[in-house]
């Protein structure tokens, strides 16, 4: 039984209510009634109430004058309007004047109680067939982790498990919430073992795998592009398939989403070597040979990532019959992202624009160095939050707003994703030996070969070599490379840090949507 929920319900023919009231505290609730707006206002001022129940046509003041009244006093409280009024216009009235739901006379004991229970018993439910139904899902989840998955299945199950994070997150049950971390675990040490596999032979092409970075643009950007509708391609550095999903909400206000996929990000999955794979077309061998100028490996100086432009506009060349007008713009700043917005109406005049935005990558490596933002975004859903609140907030929502009022297509993605490290793993080079803690190059290698992949001929997945006796380690899991001479300082500066370079579901397989105004 129900008996702490206050219903105040306000109807000039209350009497004739009767019979529903009657029954609702049969049920538990507890029902003050009042006939007209000014005593509804009174009983509001001086008594707690979970819900209201107006009536539209009341004498003296109608429902939706006390409605405006009673939202001044608690705007919290959730009010709906009682009417035998059909018209659109009054219903357009009632939810501009924030009405949180109407029901029309004459009114059922049945449509009575579904509302109560909608607003005050809503969390409660959700809560209670979400744990349910993670419950009964979970064993499923189990099962397909240990088949003998394909590509494609390991993306399925990757969004199933970011569908249950996301469910689950709304819940207070830190019991579900372990279950399911747990069940992500599991899910990543045996798609490391799949990576391990099957990698060398997607990306010397001797079996048909996944799309991957150096093929995105050739298979899905390029032959899509259409002459007088241009399409703006949105690059957000480091956004995993989860932080894409909550921006998406936000989107979907503005545009319809015409596809949702996801590709497999090359590794390492560091953006020296997936996105200028996505800019060249060319895997990181092909373009240390075909760019030796450019091209930049881990023990070079100076930036990575400065020939995007030149790459594009060389894949461009190669891959397009006819001559294809773009652009490209790196955004690392609010004034640059400002700038962008200003200049949209020109970039209308190309086939594809290209925008590369960096805010991600930064906040994750912020994160590690700020006490601030470690403490801000200590867990998944709160770097999930920090991501949606710089999305709601930037230029690239101004940009896309903008853009929703034109024939534009937009295609948003990104060239990696990134992983939440947990455990030390310790590893040995020299001082030539690369600094990220989700990869190494670098010669004479000492590591637990449990907790990496090693690829010993660079050549073989399609990597420069820096040396001949250079190899690639790559961590799997959620295992970060540590060196035992500063072992305790190093976890204790890292742990819990969101890295990337490495083999993961986070980090491997990402979005990739395509959008048309709505307009």
């Amino acid at each position: 039984m129900i008996n702490n929920i206050h219903i105040l319900w306000a109807d000039d023919e209350i009497d004739f209510l009767r019979p529903h009231i009657m029954l609702l505290e049969e049920k538990g609730y507890r029902v003050k009634t009042v006939n007209n707006g000014n005593d509804a206002v009174d009983a509001f001022r001086n008594e707690p109430f979970d819900l209201v129940f107006l009536d539209e046509n009341m004498p003296g003041k109608t429902g939706l004058e006390t409605l405006a009244i009673l939202k001044t006093i608690n705007p919290t409280i959730p009010t709906i309007l009682v009417t035998k009024n059909e018209e659109e216009h009054l219903m357009e009235d009632a939810i501009g004047s924030k009405i949180d739901d109407y029901l029309i006379k004459p009114v059922n004991p049945k449509q009575i109680l579904l509302t109560i229970k909608k607003f005050t018993e809503n969390k409660r439910l959700i809560s209670e067939r979400t744990s349910m139904a993670y419950q009964q899902e979970f064993r499923n989840l189990g099962m397909s982790i240990n088949d003998d998955l394909n590509h494609q299945e390991w993306a399925d199950v990757y969004k199933k498990i970011v569908y249950w994070e996301l469910s689950l997150q709304k819940l207070e049950d830190a019991g579900m919430h372990e279950i399911l971390t747990m069940q992500k675990a599991e899910a990543n040490s045996t798609f490391s073992k799949f990576i391990e596999k099957k990698y060398l032979s997607w990306i010397q092409n001797k079996e048909e795998g996944p799309l991957q970075s150096h093929q995105l643009f050739k298979k899905k950007v390029l032959p899509t592009l259409e002459e007088g509708n241009p399409t703006f391609f949105f690059l957000i550095d480091n956004l995993r398939y989860d932080q894409w999903k909550i921006i998406n909400d936000i989107i979907t206000d503005y545009y319809r989403l015409e596809e949702e996929s996801t590709y497999y990000s090359i590794l390492p999955t560091a953006t020296q070597y997936a996105r200028n794979s996505i800019f060249s077309g060319l895997t990181p061998l092909e373009m240390e040979r075909r760019f030796p100028k450019e091209w930049q490996n881990d023990d070079d100086e100076g930036g990575k990532n400065l020939y995007e432009n030149t790459f594009l506009t060389d894949q461009i060349s190669r891959l397009c019959r006819r001559p294809i007008k773009h652009s490209y713009n790196k955004i690392l700043t609010l004034e640059q992202g400002k700038d962008i917005v200003d200049s949209l109406n020109n970039l209308m005049q190309n086939d594809l624009n290209v925008l590369v935005y960096n805010f991600v990558d930064m906040l994750s490596h912020a994160r590690t160095e700020m006490q601030m933002l470690r403490e801000l975004a200590n867990d998944e859903r709160a770097y999930r939050s920090l991501t949606l609140s710089w999305f709601e907030h930037s230029p690239l929502l101004d940009a896309l707003k903008w853009l929703a009022q034109k024939k534009a297509r937009i295609i948003i993605t990104t060239d990696h994703g990134t992983i939440r490290v947990k455990k030390p793993s310790k590893i040995i080079g020299d001082r030539h030996t690369n600094t990220n803690l989700r990869y190494k190059q670098g010669k004479n290698l000492n590591y637990n070969t449990k907790e990496v992949f090693v690829i010993k001929n660079p050549h073989d997945a399609q990597l420069p070599r820096l040396h001949v006796s250079s190899v690639f380690a790559f961590s799997k899991d959620d295992y970060y490379f540590v060196y035992p001479n500063n072992y305790n300082q190093f976890v204790n500066y890292y742990h819990g840090t969101f890295q990337h370079g490495g083999i993961s579901l986070e980090e491997m397989i990402i979005p990739y949507a395509v959008y048309t105004p709505k307009g």
